[in-house]
């Protein structure tokens, strides 16, 4: 499919709202993903973080997407995905500065893709998707605050986000708009396998090009998905960047026991877990 034959999304003022990040989808979402070829290939642009920005290095944007593709210039490009989702309207501005870069994009999902992540992969030329990773669209999310007139205008305004995504999902699917916006309402888990059926993606990713660092992350949180994951939630609670950096930082410098250089000891990663179990149930 040529990028050209994909509509442009629609962006107007976000009107004072901030989209959020669903606790099923952050409960599902291992920052520890990435691809075993990144360090090696120099055409790779990583979305391995929630959408938009923040105080992390590793923050996605609009304006540090666009400015890896100027060093660039017009090559082919992989762009690795591994995000919950986050900011939609950055989203959506990724995803036309993808649609309009004038080389091959490539994108790989190597565990998830969902929300505003999702969007972005629909920019590529060649999707693909790993067997055990999946996508997930649903109708946009924000945090909004107001008397009933106020939700009223924005339930409204929020419609034609979804009309845009789902404009999207149907340029590359061919799956008729009614349809994808059932899916959209009742938010839809797309497995691998599935993903390539119904058209989201083209092949399978092959396995051994993810790195799931699976010894850390099948007994814990290691202290980067700790770390993110936290960040998430503090901001969901409203609590400002800078001191959601110092919260983060304090963590990711304690030490106790015998833990690895720049890692945790159990007793320090209990408790990190503890915090975040008590601000999921909040």
């Amino acid at each position: 499919m040529s990028i050209r034959e994909l509509p442009k999304a629609r962006l107007t003022s976000r009107q004072g709202l901030q989209s959020a990040i669903s606790d099923a989808v952050l409960q599902r979402w291992n920052p520890d993903l990435q691809a075993y070829s990144e360090e090696t290939d120099g055409n790779v642009i990583s979305i391995l973080d929630p959408i938009g920005d923040n105080w992390l290095s590793e923050a996605v944007t609009a304006k540090g997407v666009a400015r890896r593709l100027e060093g660039l210039g017009d090559n082919d490009v992989v762009v690795t995905i591994n995000s919950p989702g986050g900011d939609f309207f950055e989203g959506l501005a990724i995803y036309n500065i993808l649609r309009e870069h004038k080389a091959k994009v490539t994108v790989k999902v190597l565990g998830l893709a969902a929300s505003a992540a999702s969007i972005i992969a629909m920019a590529a030329d060649e999707i693909q998707v790993g067997r055990a990773a999946f996508l997930m669209i649903h109708n946009t999310w924000v945090c909004a605050c107001g008397d009933r007139h106020a939700f009223a205008d924005v339930a409204e305004w929020l419609e034609a986000f979804d009309k845009s995504a789902v404009s999207i999902y149907a340029a590359r699917t061919g799956i008729k708009d009614a349809d994808l916006h059932a899916m959209l309402d009742k938010e839809t888990w797309i497995s691998g396998e599935k993903a390539v059926q119904q058209g989201f993606a083209d092949t399978l990713l092959s396995s051994d090009e993810v790195d799931s660092k699976a010894e850390i992350a099948a007994q814990s949180l290691s202290a980067n998905a700790a770390q993110k994951q936290l960040d998430v939630l503090l901001a969901r609670l409203g609590i400002p960047r800078s001191n959601r950096r110092t919260l983060c930082a304090a963590l990711k410098g304690s030490k106790s026991g015998a833990a690895s250089p720049g890692m945790p000891g159990a007793a320090d990663m209990a408790g990190v877990q503890g915090i975040l179990a008590k601000l999921q149930s909040m």
